[in-house]
């Protein structure tokens, strides 16, 4: 069963058991219904997903891999549970790193050509039919950004640190959502590309110690406090 195949309605493509069940498993995640330290009904999930734990199995190998499920010795796997102090390092780590790809790389000598990968990103944000392929898009955004230095280190360094950031990322554009406008989330990385267009470094900086990121999560901004 592990190896067949069906079609994905969204796109008429064949999709493997072990993308649907990842798939699937993702959504619930980044969406809520599955929360932070649930641990995972192997069994539950075969059946809600008429799949076998073989094709389950390899589908939460590659959620762990994002930094989605954490597989405990002997007591299976729940979903990752990060604590308030693990967020705030995260996210100043990831504000260290654009900031420094900023500094690097502005002023751009060819503006429209070098922040066309940036323009994409914010695109399909904009354009994305669910929540799942609005979250790639994001933090495909915030790559980019960084991408900007075309410095393969950081880029290798930001990398990790972006995927154990999905959740709390994807957490905030849907609170975001719930308590005001459903593009909001859009219009504050619109002004992040506005000010990239500035082609000045300080601008830049300042819009993203402006991102607002942590604020509908409920905690303190500590990337603000050497502004």
């Amino acid at each position: 069963m592990g190896s067949a195949r069906l079609d994905t309605p969204r796109s008429g493509l064949p999709v493997s058991l072990v993308d649907v069940a990842e798939h699937r498993l993702r959504d619930a995640i980044l969406r809520g219904a599955l929360q932070p330290g649930d641990k995972i009904v192997e069994e539950q999930l075969c059946a809600d997903l008429g799949i076998s734990r073989a094709p389950l199995r390899e589908a939460l190998r590659l959620l762990a891999q994002q930094g989605l499920v954490e597989h405990l010795p002997r007591r299976g796997s729940r979903v990752t549970e990060w604590s308030t102090s693990d967020i705030l390092q995260l996210f100043a780590l990831r504000h260290v790193l654009e900031r420094h790809a900023i500094e690097s790389a502005l002023p751009l000598p060819e503006p429209v050509t070098a922040l066309a990968p940036v323009r994409d990103a914010l695109e399909r944000m904009r354009r994305a039919p669910d929540d799942l392929e609005r979250d790639d898009a994001h933090r495909a955004f915030h790559a980019e950004v960084v991408g900007l230095a075309d410095n393969r280190q950081l880029d290798i360094a930001l990398a990790p640190i972006l995927v154990k950031l999905q959740l709390p990322m994807a957490m905030n554009l849907r609170e975001e959502a719930r308590h005001h406008r459903a593009d909001d989330g859009i219009t504050r990385h619109e002004a992040i590309l506005c000010a990239l267009e500035t082609n000045v470094a300080a601008t830049v900086i300042t819009a993203l110690e402006d991102h607002g990121h942590l604020h509908y999560l409920g905690l303190e901004d500590d990337t603000r406090r050497d502004r």
